[in-house]
């Protein structure tokens, strides 16, 4: 089969936060049956893998799963090991936030979905201008990332089609972010960025992630929904 000949199918990463909240209603505003997939690797965050469901509920996703990993197995990060903690300031550098491979071995899993899917776009909330500065959210390792998978499928290789790699985000500020999906009718409310809620899902409004979303909603003149504690 084709890429003309097969359904617009698309899988799109969700992790419950507003950018992959965002970027599923791009998706689907350009028409893709979006089949998203989430990821239990070990956060201790884990409140997004509720909001990533009621994400992909409200924006109509085909389709919702969740894949589990255990990346806590590998450390490194604030977000997998809890005896690393994180940050209440911004540092300089990659902070400890940053999970070692994350976003490869994320894409190497909706890889092999959308390849069973028939699906020939992915679609994951990368950005690189307000962000953390992981170094696998930047425009040179997506296009490295799509030439390899290219490289890796069989339906490629035996020239069916071409897989993208799409970042709709990637040049968007956060303000932008959030006016695009308010636009589009993305309910904030339902997402979550905090990298260390209380037991209550109350965001800590110190960490990066936090401090990023607040700034983003003040300038994009969009009331926050997040409750905050403290």
């Amino acid at each position: 089969m084709s890429a003309s000949e097969v359904s617009r199918k698309a899988v799109v990463l969700l992790s419950g936060g507003l950018d992959s909240a965002t970027t599923l209603a791009m998706a689907r505003a350009e028409g893709f049956d979006c089949h998203t997939l989430a990821f239990d690797y070990g956060q201790r965050h884990r409140g997004e893998l509720a909001a990533a469901a009621a994400v992909a509920e409200q924006l109509g996703a085909a389709e919702h799963r969740v894949m589990r990993l255990d990346l806590g197995a590998i450390g490194g990060s604030a977000l997998t090991d809890p005896e690393i903690e994180v940050p209440d300031e911004p540092g300089r550098g990659i902070p400890v936030t940053y999970v070692p491979a994350r976003n490869t071995i994320f894409l190497s899993l909706a890889l092999g979905w959308a390849e069973v899917l028939g699906a020939w776009d992915i679609f994951i909330g990368a950005n690189a201008v307000d962000y953390s500065g992981y170094p696998d959210c930047r425009p040179e390792y997506i296009g490295a990332f799509e030439r390899m998978a290219n490289q890796a499928l069989k339906v490629t290789v035996e020239g069916e089609g071409h897989l993208r790699i799409r970042t709709p985000l990637m040049e968007l500020s956060k303000a932008a972010i959030i006016a695009a999906g308010h636009d589009l009718g993305v309910d904030y409310a339902r997402t979550t960025s905090c990298y260390d809620p209380d037991e209550d899902g109350r965001a800590c409004g110190v960490c990066d992630s936090c401090r990023l979303r607040a700034a983003g909603f003040a300038e994009a003149g969009v009331p926050d929904p997040t409750p905050y504690r403290g």
